[in-house]
């Protein structure tokens, strides 16, 4: 279920005679206790973010002979762990970069919106003219009749 085999869990339990349920039970409670297990089959870089983050938790305070320790048990690499790490630490920064453009398009589509409008209205008014000079044409020539007709 994890690295560095990442053997799924239907294969697990055949090879060992234990049931997938007590399997999938064993992978729940380590996940309650907040240990990173993918458990999918899947490679490292296929991992949740939240696992990913999990792993840069436990090894925050590690030195470098722990770290490595870690990543043979884990069936990681220590490069791996780093580019997680600089990934959490610029989480915030993205945030705020995409914060800031976000307020910036706001901003574009708040002027677009009432340039529109405008232009909305500015085409209204004019509907509403020829409208009423197409009605007064009508009502004068029930009135007077036809220019024609004369």
């Amino acid at each position: 279920m994890m690295p560095p085999e990442n053997k799924l869990v239907s294969e697990l339990a055949r090879e060992n005679g234990i049931s997938e349920q007590t399997l999938y039970t064993w992978r729940r409670n380590l996940k309650t206790q907040g240990v990173p297990v993918p458990g999918n089959g899947k490679n490292a870089e296929e991992w949740s973010s939240k696992d990913k983050f999990g792993v840069v938790l436990e090894t925050a305070q590690l030195n470098e002979a722990e770290l490595a320790e870690y990543c043979r048990r884990k069936g990681l690499y220590v490069e791996q762990i780093a580019a997680w790490r600089d990934a959490c630490q610029e989480a915030n920064t993205q945030t705020v970069e995409r914060t800031r453009e976000q307020r910036e398009q706001s901003k574009s589509d708040r002027k677009r919106i009432k340039q529109l409008e405008k232009e909305l209205q500015r085409k209204e008014k004019a509907l509403a003219e020829a409208a009423a000079l197409i009605i007064l044409r009508k009502k004068a020539q029930a009135i007077w009749g036809d220019p024609e007709e004369d």
